[in-house]
Order: C-alpha cells, then structure tokens, then sequence
C-alpha cells in the first residue's frame, strides 16, 4: 500500500449553518431566495412551487415553499420541523438548517444548531430587536456557534432606511457584547427583493459589505475545529482474521478534535495505558498523518487492551477522567424529567448508567433569568449536576464540542430524553 502524506479531505469546503427568526421574518424565503438565485434547484421544484403559489393567488413565486417540507408548514405558513437543504457554489458546498423560531420548537432548534458553524439571526426590519432575537442569539452562544450573520431583512418596507438599520444593529450589539459573541457580521438585506442575498441589488448602495453568499463562501472556518487537543473515541475495533490480515488489530473512529502522525505517542483513556502511532488507514492506503473531523483506522505498536468506548489522546490540554459534571442540559421528551426513572448517558462512543443529581435552575430562554426547578419539561433549558457509574473521559464544551456534548436515554424507552453541554467545572 501506498504511503500519502495526508488524506486530501478539506474539512474547510462544507460549510453548515442554520436560519432562526420569530414567526414572518423570512427565513424560508431567504432560504429559497439562496437556492433560486444560485441555480441550485431542479426546473420541477420550481414548476411546484409556481403552481402552488398560483393557486394563492400569489404575484410572484412563493421561495419559502422550497424549504416548508410538512404539510402543516405549508398550510399555517410557519416552520415547525428543522428543514435541511443542500447547495453547492463553485467554492463551497453548504448544509441549511432552517429552524423553527417559537419558542415551543426550542428542542428542534438545539438539535439543528448542534453542528452548525454559523448562525443567520433574521431581524424584520419594521419590528426591531424581539425578544424572539434575543433568545435565538442565546441559544446560538449556548451551543457555541462559531459565527453569526444578523440579517435585517425586509429592508424594502422600511424605504431601504439607513438609519432603521443602524438602530437595529446598535441595539443588538449591545446584547451580544453580553453574551461573549464576537465574530458578528450585520447585513441589511429584503430575501423577497434580492437585494444583499446573492447579488448586491440596487437600493442598498449605502451598505459597504458584502453580500450574504459571498460571506458564506469566504468566512474561514478552517480554525472552528479545537486542533491542539487530540481526541479519537475507539468506535470499533477491527479484527478481520483473515489469511492476508491474521494479526491485524485496527482502532476505528472519528478524530473528534486535533491531528496525529504515524510515530506519535498516545494514551489511552481512562486505562491510562500508553504506545505509539504505528499506521494510519483509509480504505487501502496508508498515510503519514490524520486531522479532525476525518474518519480513519489506527493500528498502534503495542497490544493494549483497548476497546468500544476508550479515548485515545495526545498532548495538548488533558480531558477531565470523571463520574461526575456539571452541563447546560435541554430537555427534548414530551415526557417530563422523572427522577424514579433510570437513564443512559450517551458520550462520544461511550454508554454508562447515569442520573440527574440536582437541578440548579432553569433558565428563561425570553429573558435569561434564572428560576429555581425541581423538575424538566419539554424545551427547558436548566443547569445540572449529572453522576455516572463509570468515568467519562470529558471536556468542557466551549473548548471542545465534540467530546463535550452527550445525550441523556431512557432505559425502558430507548428514547432520547436530552441534550447537554459539558461545563467548566
């Protein structure tokens, strides 16, 4: 086999990003308006949509039909589910996540913005900062997306106004410098129009940035990815015992974060047991190194007894070997939380038994106040202690997404009960 010096995947070229937005903000249109003015639909998708908005007695083609899937969507005209759409531009390909804005789809927003690397908060222009904005941009923090885009949209209702933008950009950077969000960019923009979206339009000639597509083709993502710390959940370990491959004994996961090189020394968590890097595989290749978020085989100069659920790790900032953490946790069942009932706690490869210690309180997602709890329902946001039988090899979640997250199950169920976001202490 032949040996490469690294495996050729551009983790930089996909871009994923969510749209979030009270009621009539225009996030499907927009959407829509992305996809139409970048020739990434088919000619019988349009030819759909023209029909259906004929029907309305519509002027114009209804863009927000391309993304409001459900038939309930397109009956109330709102979003209710996460509606995932693709397109690719000739510089980068992108994965949509348009996501309901009330308050009452607080769980499916989490669950869309979970793997996001940017945010687009709409804002309609004739209503100002919401406290529907408010929350979005909270939950966006809260889930530690990267970049956010704060579009204020429907700029042709406001007379193309210079100063409405202003107001609204003033005011809602204040609550952002808040929340410690940082990489924000602001576009006034009408999704109906055109204007600002693909192409700069003409009524917007005040607004010296650039186009919402061309900052989503150019904003560097590259460094999103925690890449000092090296972190690989052993999701299988490969024994093919087969004639050509007897002794063969290969490490199968997804770097979570960081890189590694054939040579490298390694630990072995929570065992504590250590080796070498002595291959990286890829289907029939070898190769000298291995980077985050590649998926990839390890082979190692020792045998170790290692198995489903073990971490390999390497320099950097050492993880947290615990039975015990603090996380931000979101309630996602329609059944409330019940402290008799059992549950799986489910992290990177890892399943352990484990329980909700306390509750320390949940938080307003309107408001960002703080309340005393002692039980979850449906979309709650709330601050606990969870307790493990066996340790977790664990990072904070503002450092690592990837091994900072996990999922609460029931045991009786199998249904996923939450989501929660690993704390600092």
């Amino acid at each position: 086999m032949p040996v490469v010096e690294n495996i050729g995947l551009d983790h930089a070229e996909l871009l994923r990003f969510i749209t979030a937005g009270s009621v009539d903000d225009g996030k499907s249109t927009l959407i829509g308006r992305l996809l139409h003015d970048s020739k990434s639909i088919f000619e019988d998708q349009l030819s759909a949509i023209e029909k259906t908005s004929n029907k309305r007695g519509m002027e114009k083609v209804d863009l927000s039909l391309l993304t409001d899937g459900l038939q309930a969507e397109r009956e109330q005209g709102i979003t209710i589910d996460v509606a995932y759409r693709y397109f690719t531009t000739p510089k980068r390909k992108f994965i949509i996540a348009d996501t309901p804005g009330h308050e009452q789809y607080t769980r499916n927003m989490v669950t869309g913005a979970s793997t996001a690397n940017l945010a687009i908060i709409l804002i309609d222009a004739r209503k100002g900062v919401l406290t529907q904005s408010r929350r979005h941009a909270y939950l966006a923090s809260l889930v530690g997306i990267p970049h956010l885009i704060v579009a204020v949209n429907k700029m042709d209702l406001v007379d193309y106004s210079q100063d409405v933008f202003n107001q609204i950009r003033d005011e809602f950077s204040a609550f952002l410098g808040e929340l410690g969000l940082h990489s924000v960019e602001y576009i006034p923009m009408s999704a109906l129009a055109g204007d600002m979206v693909v192409g700069r339009g003409d009524n917007l000639d005040w607004h010296t940035g650039k186009p919402l597509l061309d900052y989503l083709e150019s904003i560097d993502i590259e460094h999103d990815i925690n890449t000092q710390d090296f972190r690989f959940p052993v999701q299988w370990v490969s024994r093919p015992q087969t004639e050509e491959m007897h002794d063969f004994r290969g490490y199968m996961g997804r770097i979570e974060s960081g890189s590694i090189r054939v040579g490298d020394a390694i630990t072995v968590l929570p065992s504590g047991l250590t080796s070498r890097i002595k291959e990286i595989l890829f289907f029939n290749d070898r190769y000298d190194t291995a980077f985050a978020p590649q998926s990839i085989t390890f082979t190692i100069e020792d045998h170790l007894d290692i198995s489903r659920g073990d971490m390999l790790v390497n320099g950097g900032e050492p993880p947290r070997i615990t039975k015990e953490f603090d996380a931000m946790l979101c309630w996602l069942s329609d059944q409330a939380y019940d402290s008799r009932r059992k549950y799986i706690v489910k992290h990177a490869t890892r399943l352990v038994k484990g329980l909700i210690a306390r509750i320390d309180y949940r938080v307003d997602v309107n408001t960002m106040n703080h309340e005393d709890i002692n039980s979850l329902s449906m979309n709650d946001i709330a601050r606990v202690g969870i307790k493990v039988q066996q340790p977790l090899v664990v990072d904070a979640y503002t450092q690592n997404r990837g091994t900072g997250c996990f999922i609460l199950i029931d045991e009786v169920t199998n249904n996923t009960v939450a989501a929660g976001m690993i704390c600092n202490s």
